[in-house]
């Protein structure tokens, strides 16, 4: 069992657990019909994340250890919000890294997510879908939770 199911699993109230369950259906079958995308996921130390690793897989991403392979850069840190991630990762980014080149990154404030529980869980991958999958998603937290970030 997928930690997706046994999250939905534990929704005690029927209707909520099937209106998740369709919002991860959504995303599952749209991803369907899409390539896995490289995503590195790094803290403000460019040290690489694991914690999404599973996640991603949901939102049509594989994790990819090194910048130097990733068509994405998500930068995320515990106890930091999209105000002081935009202070510290643009020193942290390589040129020649080809998300940095292509103006692919995104900051993610991983602490307005409550992913631990099925409702967040669902729409934490909703977003990462977004993120990713520019143009096929449109959930709305781009802004509050999650930004585009250009240089």
């Amino acid at each position: 069992m997928s930690f997706l199911a046994a999250a939905l699993s534990r929704v005690e109230d029927p209707q909520l657990s099937e209106e998740l369950q369709e919002r991860a259906d959504l995303v599952a079958h749209k991803i369907k019909f899409m390539d896995m995308v490289p995503v590195c996921l790094l803290d403000t130390t460019n040290a690489p994340v694991y914690i999404l690793s599973e996640v991603l897989q949901f939102a049509g991403a594989f994790l990819e250890p090194i910048p130097d392979g990733a068509v994405y850069l998500i930068y995320q840190q515990e106890n930091r919000d999209l105000t002081a991630l935009m202070r510290e990762v643009p020193v942290m980014l390589q040129p020649e890294w080809p998300a940095v080149a292509n103006n692919r990154l995104i900051l993610l404030n991983l602490d307005e997510y409550r992913w631990d529980r099925a409702e967040g869980l669902v729409e934490l991958i909703e977003d990462l879908a977004e993120m990713i999958h520019p143009g096929h998603f449109v959930f709305g937290k781009e802004g509050s939770k999650w930004i585009r970030f250009e240089l």
